[in-house]
Formats: C-alpha cells, structure tokens, sequence
C-alpha cells in the first residue's frame, strides 16, 4: 500500500519540551509576604515582556535541539533492535520529554496576549501543541502514560498470532490477505489479528485497557494546558480552530465522496460475482476481509477481481523489478534518482551506512516504513523491511520524500522543522509516486513500450484501488479518536463507534459478529501508537494537488494521469522553495508558494480520475449502489 509510513520527524519537532526552573524558594524558608501598597508594584514587575519571551524560546530551542537528537537516537535503536532494554530506554527518553513538555507549554501561556512579532508568536504556539500527548503536571504521571505508550507499541509489534499451530509474522498475514480468496480462511486470520489488542500480557494489561488509561492521561494533561480535550488539541494544529478544521475535512471528503461511492458500486458487483449472494449481498456493506488488506484500507490486492476487461496493463512492475535484477537498495537508488532529476543533491553517505533497508534476520524490529532526521541536520534515515515488489517501490519513493523534505528545512528554528501542516510531509512522496507512470517507467528502463490509452482505465483502477479506496478509511481513523476523546464514546463503546464509522464512511463491515469486549481499532499501528491519522487523508488530497500544479508548471498539457515531472528542474526548483519554509508560515502560505492557491482543493483527484468515473458510472448504470 501506498500510506505505510509513520514520520518519525515530525514527533521529534515537536520534542519542544525543555528544562524549565521550578518555580519557588530553594532555601525551604517561608518567603517574606508583600507589605500592603506592594502587591501591585509586584504584579506590574511580574508582567512578562518581550525580551522575557524571547528568552524563553531561545532555551526552548536550544533544548529541543540538544534533546531532540538524544531521543530519536533512542528510539531508533529501539525501533531497529526491539527487547526489554531498549524498550527501558525509549520510556525513561519518552517520560523525560513528556514531562519537560507540558512544563514548556504551561509556561508558554504567560505570553497569551503579549504583544510579539509574528515569529514568536508562532513558535509560541508550536510548543504549546507540540507534546503529541500531554501528562498532568502531578507527579508521576509523565511516567505512567510513557510506560502506557511503550507497552503498547510494544505489544502490537511482538504480538503473537497463530495459524494451523505455528506462530506466523505479521508481515506474512498481511501477505496472506491479499493473496487468499477462501472467504473462510480469510475470516479466519482477520479475526486472529484482532485478538492480540485484547490479549493481556502477565500483569493484565491489553492494548485495550491500556488505551483507556492513555486516553484518561492525555484528557487530563490537555485541559490542564487550555484544550478541551486531546483531540480538540490535535486539531488545533492547523492553523485554524477545532470546529473549522474538522468542517475543513468534511468539506474535502465530500468534494471526492462521488468517486469512492461508484468505486464502491463496482467493486462490491464484481466480488458478489466472485463469492455469491451469500457472502457478498448486494444491498449491504461489503465484508472487510474481502478487500484483499487487513484493514479494508487499500483494495489494490483484488485488482484481478475488478479490473476492466482488456484494460489492464501488458506489465507486471513487480515482474519487471525482478527481472532486472533488483535489490532493496538498488530501490531506494531509483528514488534517489528521481529527485536527483529534480536538482535535488544526493543523500548523504551516512543514509546508506545507517538506514535499515531490510529486516535483519536475528531480532525483532519495527518493520512498518518511517522515515527519520536525527539530528535535525543530514542525519536522515529510512527504517524499512524492504521487498522488491511494486508496492515497496512506491513506498520508498514516498520515504525519500520525507527525508528531502527533512533536510530542506534543516536552516530553520527546530520548531519550525516539521510539515506546513500534517498532511504536506505525507503529501511531498506520494506526489512522486503518481510520476511513477508507463512513461517514467521506459525511462529508467523498467519497460520497453508505454501502454496505449486503451489501458489507461485499467492503470486508473489500479491507482483508484489504492488511493481512492483509502480516503474514507484516513478521514474516519481520527473521527473515531475525536469521539473516543471527548467522551462520546467510551471503552465499552469503542468498538460500537468504530464499526458505526466504518459502515458509514466505507461502506463495509466486519466478517463475524464482534462485540464491546473486542478491541478492533488496537489492531491498526497508528491507534496503539497514537499516530495522528488524518494527515494521511490531507495528504491524499495534497499529493493530487500538487501534482496538478507540478504538471502546469512542467508544461504538461496531456490528461493528468499520464503526466511525469521527472526530470524537471522548474518543478525541482519551486518544490524545494516550498520544502524549505518548513512550518515557518501558516499552511496556505506554503500551498500557495508552491500551487498558487491558499486552500486544499480535492478537485484535482476528481480531474485525474475523470477517465475511470466516465467508465464506472457506465458500469453502475443498471446497478443499486450505496449500502
């Protein structure tokens, strides 16, 4: 799938967390109380000034800088070598930032109101939004949700699942989803995989039960930093209230809902075609283990089962891979080869001597793709179990995006070193990937013929399976921590409220009956590991976004689908402008430095897919859609 990434650089920006003095007498002695006629005087001497602001920043800075490189040089070895040490280290590191955090972001609110240049009163709001998930202040709390956390990342990545008595890798069941078409056995590894969020380790901790206690210390450290709860927090990020930004989002879904809904149409007639009235009714949402991925997030795995007749594409690009002799980093230097084509400069030497490229074979690691900047310089890294197949093609492609993107704004402050908003780092790869087209591909000597239009409509249905199939399923992970948040559901109707979402937003349903003991969104990375999700949903919209204004500028004047910047140095150029603003300037000002236009706009998916919707709507004609 083409979402695999978690941007570690983007938690270790917002490392703003610092070593602030503890207020009082350090004598122990009772301080002398003001005479009468001296409180006001006090109050007025109090009162925080720019210089005081500017003071503060500065240690925040420094702090994070110094701090920063610590922690992710923890969490790397931890991610990369995972056992009972490492996972000691990364919760003293993640207890540490914690803490010093949520000290920063208190003491950032004596600047509310002071009158500060623009700067200042940005970075001002990047460190009181910067701890991911905020602790109370009270003692030992900072620990307690560090030690939460841990477990259960930890939890999700060594979980054990068996399958006819053996223990089987995670890697190998997600496999196994997209390859099966037993609906029985199917239903049987979804249903396995669910059970490891509700399995509880010795001392009776589940990832289930542990989520309840995160969610309880996250709320409390948020309203003790101003916010009405932790996810109101989180969508306070973008430069807007969290009223607009979560209008923002319905607005963007439903300028591309259309398509996903004829998407939807075909697919569930063709699978109804494949396993019958029984499996697959046509007047119902359609059963997630049928989608060919483990989350029904991505569809690209039934391809075969939906694809137009004579459409498809005359070459396997994983074929092709193998056939010339690809390795895992032979991959990763075709991604640096497309940016170079940009004008981008070359990774630097220690990204091949430091990344992890493939899963070791002697210890466990976190195998999911991420992307990391260590020490907010050229210290950049990608952390991945490398296959060489089309998809980790892809993937790589959108990982080096990151780290271009890291080292772009490596000039500016630390806090400032991160995405314009959540969604752009997520945007910035899987813009080149859609430049991974038949015609990049005869370009770097992938294939030999570029297919004619007769097959754009079978490489569009491949493409749609992917990013259109996701868009529902990244806008509907975070309203469901949006409503576990604020209390409208609780641990006994978290499951309840997850499938409500799922049906309503996908349009599917889980494959037996579950029930308030299950757990069901433990079983998805980002939940255990509270990864915001709903910039993998901007994203999709950004990267279609982008890619229109790229094409524009290359000249490009062919359908949408069918364009390649690579080898662009008037799309490098722009690109990189944009790249390195960082977080410097609100959202739009980026967009605008690189698109021309101050507002995401879904329209351009709607342009590049107008080929498939034409040929769908035609398929749907004398279909009952919807569910």
């Amino acid at each position: 799938m083409s979402i695999k990434s978690i941007l570690f650089s983007a938690s270790a920006a917002a490392l703003i967390a610092g070593c602030g003095e503890q207020a009082g007498d350090a004598s122990g002695e009772t301080p002398r109380q003001p005479a009468e006629g001296e409180t006001q005087m006090l109050v007025e001497e109090a009162a925080p000034t720019r210089e005081d602001a500017e003071a503060f920043i500065e240690k925040v800075e420094a702090w994070t800088r110094e701090f920063g490189e610590y922690y992710a040089r923890v969490s790397w070895v931890q991610a990369t070598y995972i056992n009972f040490d490492t996972n000691w280290l990364v919760t003293n590191a993640d207890t540490e930032f914690t803490e010093q955090g949520v000290k920063f972001a208190n003491e950032a609110k004596r600047f509310n109101g002071l009158d500060l240049p623009e700067d200042m009163t940005r970075k001002l709001e990047k460190i009181k939004l910067g701890v991911n998930l905020p602790a109370p202040e009270r003692p030992g709390a900072a620990a307690e949700l560090a030690e939460i956390n841990t477990r259960m990342g930890a939890a999700y990545e060594t979980g054990k699942i068996e399958l006819d008595g053996e223990e089987v890798p995670r890697s190998t069941l997600e496999t196994m989803m997209g390859e099966i078409r037993d609906p029985a056995r199917l239903q049987e590894i979804w249903t396995k995989w669910r059970d490891v969020p509700i399995a509880a380790d010795d001392d009776g901790n589940s990832i289930k039960s542990d989520y309840a206690k995160m969610v309880a210390l996250a709320n409390e450290g948020a309203q003790e930093l101003g916010y009405a709860d932790a996810g109101a927090m989180w969508r306070s990020r973008y430069d807007m209230t969290p009223y607009a930004f979560a209008a923002e989002m319905d607005r963007l879904w439903d300028q591309v809902k259309p398509l996903y809904d004829e998407l939807h149409c075909h697919v569930r007639a063709r699978l109804n075609e494949q396993y019958g009235d029984d499996i697959v009714p046509l007047d119902q949402p359609i059963r997630a283990d049928l989608l060919g991925n483990m989350w029904a997030q991505s569809w690209g795995n039934i391809n075969d089962l939906v694809e137009p007749e004579g459409a498809a594409p005359s070459y396997s690009l994983t074929e092709q891979l193998v056939a010339n002799d690809y390795t895992p980093v032979k991959i990763f230097e075709a991604g640096e080869n497309f940016f170079s084509s940009l004008g981008f400069d070359p990774l630097p030497e220690t990204f091949w001597e430091r990344s992890m490229l493939t899963k070791p074979a002697d210890r466990e690691v976190a195998c999911h793709a991420s992307a990391w900047d260590l020490d907010w310089a050229d210290d950049i890294r990608v952390k991945m179990c490398t296959k060489v197949n089309a998809d980790d093609f892809r993937t790589v492609h959108h990982e080096l995006g990151h780290n271009y993107y890291q080292r772009a704004y490596q000039d500016r402050s630390v806090l400032f070193q991160t995405g314009a908003n959540g969604g752009f780092h997520e945007a910035i790869g899987d813009m080149i990937t859609l430049s991974i087209t038949p015609t990049y591909l005869k370009q770097v000597g992938l294939i030999d013929e570029v297919p004619d239009a007769s097959k754009d409509v079978g490489l569009l249905m491949t493409e749609a399976l992917e990013g259109v199939a996701f868009l529902p399923f990244g806008l509907l992970m975070d309203k469901w921590r949006w409503q576990v948040f604020s209390g409208e559901l609780t641990p006994e109707t978290y499951n309840e409220g997850w499938w409500a979402l799922r049906t309503q937003y996908q349009g599917i349903r889980p494959p037996v009956e579950r029930s308030a003991a299950d757990f069901d969104p433990g079983g998805k990375y980002h939940i255990p590991a509270n990864v915001s999700y709903e910039r993998y949903f901007l994203a999709r919209v950004l990267q279609f976004q982008f890619h229109k204004a790229a094409c524009d500028l290359a000249g490009w004047e062919g359908p949408l689908h069918r364009c390649s910047v690579y080898g662009s140095k008037a799309v490098g150029a722009r690109f990189n402008a944009m790249l390195e603003m960082g977080a410097a300037e609100p959202w739009p000002e980026a967009l605008a430095a690189f698109t021309g236009a101050r507002e995401m706009d879904g329209s351009a998916i709607v342009e590049y897919f107008d080929p498939l919707m034409v040929w769908l709507k035609d398929q749907n004609a004398e279909r009952t859609c919807g569910w």
